[in-house]
């Protein structure tokens, strides 16, 4: 590669364009203020100093993010740099150039993938905006996540079994035949496993399918023993497939010595072996970061998900920013990619991390109600980041009765180390303890107290009949306490009725790019694609801008605006 920027656009290129798209283009916009983002020196890591001349990547990047503005295929993509004048303008070709073929975006993502350059061109336009001016720290952010569906089909642990078994044999035919050919009666397998393993080829019938994932389990078993065999080739096993293979095995099967002595391979009982957890589990042997989760009670899914987080501003300040001509549009900040079974709350202090990171932290974080824990909460204010998310509430018998008497009522003197009850009893000890690997203190009233108290139903059910309370450390109680209390009000309501909007992002998110979709297998392909689902949706954005200004109002009906004639 020779580093460069892009070329600059032939003098019969520019003018055609001009003359065919009088008021430019999505493409064209791109090019005239963006062209300084894309710059193959950010992309030198991912080639050697000697070899073959390379495509240009910035180009290539380029090519990527219009594809993703209009969610292309790789071919369509390639075709569009080759037959459509704005995207030969963008790009800097002259008429006459025959593009390239399709087969370049796909190596060119791969290169991107295997030197950890997935977020470089997001990370790039975040930071020209940043210095431009159109995203500043200290603001309102929001962040929102939505499900990825993964680019594999879905199976149950039968066709699991079965499919890793093929997809194995699939590789080993063509890296080891003679090996696999010794290993393995090659006639039976393919008859078995040549065709690919799906429920409409399977028995009909109970007996037979058990039967079947019983053989499946023993072809994995015989196959895992061959390949670890002493006088098997080491590199066998470290075959992915293989590895993957093995990995179904253990998840899916026990094997056990029956009564007479002999091996028996079966299949894993949820009762009684019990299976992994989802975390771990493995839910495909062509791509081994999907993974099932559900939200909710109707929504699920087997693949990732991806987090959000975009600039914005409250309705009034917007108005406000607007009159004095210094509205900016909202655009993303961040945008984090986890395997499906992560909590949404674990995602929040890496999205934060990066935000700082790129130095657009904002002031205000509002989140979904993913109940973050205390200290991430505080630990969030100590870095000058306000988190405005819904806290887990009191989950105490008493809160949840709303009768008796929960933490709140209770009295803690804090420097004395005691806590006074509402009928005036002091606690008895004080014992700080780790609960769950977070520090907690314990306290407990003494039971001459506790028995003779005349609210003692109201207040405990214990066996012991005495009140026993877990706080957590002085700051984090008291923010709790006061958290809880505020967001009870109708304004802090009203609040955080802006991280709403987020939904909209996601909406657009997935009509534009198709993000709920993945297109490659692999989180950190996932990963990539949704950072330059992410860029694109920027580039949307920042076009509307270009063109129509930061804030127009929202189109109304005719009924509307003649609600609004007799009522003002």
């Amino acid at each position: 590669m020779r580093p460069g920027g892009l070329p600059p656009v032939p003098e019969e290129t520019a003018r055609t364009a001009r003359a065919a798209f009088p008021g430019a283009s999505l493409p064209m916009r791109l090019r005239d203020h963006l062209a300084e983002v894309f710059d193959d020196a950010l992309f030198t890591d991912a080639f050697p100093d000697r070899g073959a001349p390379a495509q240009s990547p910035a180009l290539l990047a380029l090519v990527t993010v219009l594809q993703f503005t209009e969610n292309l295929t790789d071919r369509q993509a390639a075709d569009a740099s080759r037959d459509r004048l704005s995207w030969k303008y963008a790009l800097g070709k002259e008429l006459s150039d025959t593009g390239f073929d399709f087969s370049a975006l796909s190596k060119f993502r791969a290169r991107l993938v295997g030197h950890g350059l997935e977020r470089t061109v997001f990370d790039r336009l975040v930071e020209h905006c940043r210095e431009a001016g159109l995203i500043k720290a200290g603001g309102k952010q929001r962040t929102d996540s939505t499900h990825v569906i993964s680019a594999v089909r879905d199976l149950n642990r039968t066709e699991l079994a079965g499919e890793s078994v093929r997809s194995a044999l699939e590789v080993l035919a063509v890296a080891a035949p003679s090996w696999l050919a010794g290993a393995i009666d090659v006639a039976e397998f393919a008859e078995r496993y040549g065709p690919r393993v799906d429920s409409w080829t399977m028995p009909r019938s109970k007996t037979k399918r058990d039967r079947l994932a019983q053989v499946f389990g023993q072809d994995a078993l015989t196959l895992c023993r061959a390949a670890w065999a002493d006088d098997a080739p080491r590199w066998v096993r470290e075959i992915d497939a293989v590895a993957l293979m093995r990995q179904v095995l253990v998840q899916t099967y026990s094997v056990r010595t029956d009564a007479r002595g002999r091996e028996v391979v079966k299949k894993r009982d949820a009762d009684d072996e019990g299976v992994p957890p989802g975390h771990i589990r493995l839910a495909s042997p062509y791509d081994p970061d999907a993974r099932w989760s559900a939200k909710g009670e109707d929504l699920f899914w087997m693949g990732y998900k991806v987090h959000l987080t975009e600039a914005c501003d409250s309705p009034t300040e917007a108005e406000a920013e607007a009159e004095a001509g210094r509205g900016v549009p909202r655009l993303i900040t961040d945008v984090h990619t986890t395997t499906a079974t992560v909590p949404d709350v674990k995602a929040t202090a890496p999205i934060q991390r990066n935000l700082a990171a790129r130095q657009v932290a904002p002031g205000e974080h509002y989140l979904d109600s993913g109940y973050p824990s205390v200290d991430l909460v505080v630990e969030a204010a100590r870095r000058g980041i306000t988190m405005i998310t819904p806290l887990l509430a009191d989950h105490s018998p008493q809160a949840k009765a709303a009768e008796g008497f929960d933490k709140s009522a209770f009295r803690i003197d804090w420097k004395t180390r005691q806590v006074r009850c509402p009928q005036g009893a002091t606690s008895a000890g004080w014992y700080p303890v780790t609960q769950h690997g977070r520090d907690a203190i314990v306290i407990d009233f003494a039971r001459a107290d506790c028995h003779s108290c005349p609210t003692q139903v109201n207040c405990t059910n214990s066996i012991r009949g005495t009140r026993m309370l877990t706080l957590r450390p002085r700051e984090l109680h008291e923010h709790t306490t006061a958290a809880r209390a505020e967001q009870n009000t109708e304004s802090w309501r009203t609040k955080y009725a802006l991280r709403a909007g987020v939904e909209g992002t996601v909406n657009q998110a997935l009509d534009i790019t198709g993000i709920r979709r993945a297109r490659y297998r692999g989180l950190p392909k996932a990963t990539l694609q949704n950072a330059f689902s992410a860029t694109a949706l920027n580039i949307v954005r920042l076009d509307a801008w270009w063109t129509t200004g930061p804030i127009h109002q929202p189109r109304t009906s005719r009924l509307e605006r003649l609600s609004y004639q007799l009522t003002s």
